[in-house]
């Protein structure tokens, strides 16, 4: 928390009231959170109002909250020595290795998926962040800000591609990373990690088909360096031996 940013988070809580449902100012970043019914009432606010004037949109980033705050690895207590101990087998080719009196259950998001806006002013030297749940995990749909900030296009169409949210009012929501034929969003958190089909090149049919993929599944164990592995191994190195094979003066 700073100065500038406690004074934001204070103006946009008079300005916006209870439209914020939630205002949250930590290390120096202010996050709003608005429902997606205030979205374009909000962000107009912000773009033209003097006090505020985020004539920017940066970013718009799309978020799956699935399994938030639900640790597969737990490493918060021992990163500084390297270990990292598997607590939760939570994605597929994982098999469960430890109890369950292991499993420290986290709260999480009621809703999945959210799009996140990034905004900058220059004229009071200030960065903003929008933050707006889906209503519905199924079919995620929130209002599209290109009537507001007409950089929009690209950073909405990078979501809709990537995690699949609808924004709502796009003039062109296609894809723009992926293929015509690419099969699921790779950026959800249920995307299997080999995908879903490959692209192959058909001789008899010259020219290129999808497959169903035929990479098998697999999940990496992230390395584990012990101290004890360390210590074990001589590293001393002989320096008063002369080279093999070198005759002596």
């Amino acid at each position: 928390m700073t100065d500038s940013s406690r004074q934001l988070a204070e103006q946009l809580q008079k300005r916006f009231g209870e439209t914020l449902l939630a205002n949250i100012d930590a290390v120096g970043e202010v996050t709003i959170e608005v429902a997606g019914d205030d979205l374009i009432e909000v962000a107009t606010a912000l773009r033209d109002e003097p006090a505020f004037s985020f004539e920017i949109l940066l970013d718009v980033c799309g978020v799956d909250y699935a399994n938030h705050g639900k640790d597969e690895w737990a490493t918060e207590e021992t990163t500084t020595s390297g270990f990292s101990r598997g607590v939760t087998a939570a994605t597929a080719g994982r098999l469960k290795a430890v109890t369950e009196d292991l499993v420290v259950e986290k709260p999480r998001s009621a809703k999945r998926f959210a799009a996140v806006y990034h905004l900058l002013s220059i004229a009071n030297n200030r960065r903003l962040r929008i933050r707006v749940y889906a209503p519905d995990d199924g079919l995620p749909v929130v209002p599209s800000v290109i009537p507001v900030w007409n950089s929009a296009d690209w950073y909405e169409r990078e979501a809709f591609d990537l995690f699949g949210i609808l924004f709502d009012g796009h003039p062109d929501l296609r894809r723009l990373l992926t293929d015509y034929g690419f099969v699921g969003h790779p950026f959800r958190k249920d995307f299997p990690l080999s995908g879903n089909v490959e692209v192959i090149y058909d001789a008899e049919k010259q020219r290129v088909v999808y497959q169903p993929v035929s990479i098998e599944p697999r999940v990496l164990v992230p390395k584990v360096i012990r101290a004890a592995a360390v210590d074990s191994v001589d590293l001393t190195v002989a320096v008063d031996e002369e080279p093999a094979g070198e005759a002596a003066e």
